[in-house]
């Protein structure tokens, strides 16, 4: 899944009918079986899920997903039924690596959180400083939870200027404000 099209096509087949209710909260994430909608209005990285009956909407910006916030959601919408192998996780628009410079002292305390994930990390050739790849580690701990099918809508927050508001780009152009997104996953 590459478009925003393919994003509402999923909102619309994940089934109609649901037959229990039992919302559950898990830190910046909200899952749900009862059919109505739930939004989240995501700062940094909004992840979609889906499986039979069950959704959920996290926010997996790098402090949440370092802490294990795609995990608690994926653990906790199987206690509502869903099937790991059967869920589909649609990672929304977020500041690309490219875009995302970050300070040596952050690189060095990932790092020192989650040795493995030198893999998300450049050194941009211009100015020298590490450069986090967010959608990429999210991705990654998507698929270490077992989740069955993991896209990436790929869309910079940063570099879109058109369609999409950033808080790291409105301080850097001096903007009075920033805007907002929503993400929103519906069951019918």
């Amino acid at each position: 899944m590459k478009s925003l099209g393919d994003l509402i096509a999923l909102t619309r087949s994940i089934g109609r009918n649901a037959s229990f209710s039992i919302p559950a909260r898990n830190g910046n994430c909200i899952i749900n079986s009862r059919p109505r909608p739930r939004a989240q209005p995501p700062k940094y990285l909004s992840t979609l899920f889906a499986a039979a009956r069950v959704i959920a909407a996290a926010h997996a910006g790098w402090r949440g997903a370092l802490s294990g916030i795609v995990e608690a959601t994926v653990a906790t919408m199987e206690k509502l039924g869903a099937k790991r192998e059967r869920t589909v996780a649609v990672i929304g628009p977020s500041i690309s690596q490219r875009a995302y410079e970050v300070g040596a002292d952050y690189r060095e305390r990932f790092l020192a959180e989650e040795p493995g994930s030198e893999a998300f990390f450049v050194t941009d050739d211009s100015s020298g400083e590490p450069h986090f790849d967010l959608a990429g580690y999210v991705a990654d701990r998507l698929a270490r939870a077992g989740v069955g099918t993991v896209s990436d809508l790929g869309l910079c927050t940063y570099c879109d200027e058109t369609r999409l508001f950033s808080y790291r780009r409105s301080q850097h152009h001096g903007e009075v404000d920033y805007g907002r997104q929503i993400s929103a996953i519906v069951l019918a």
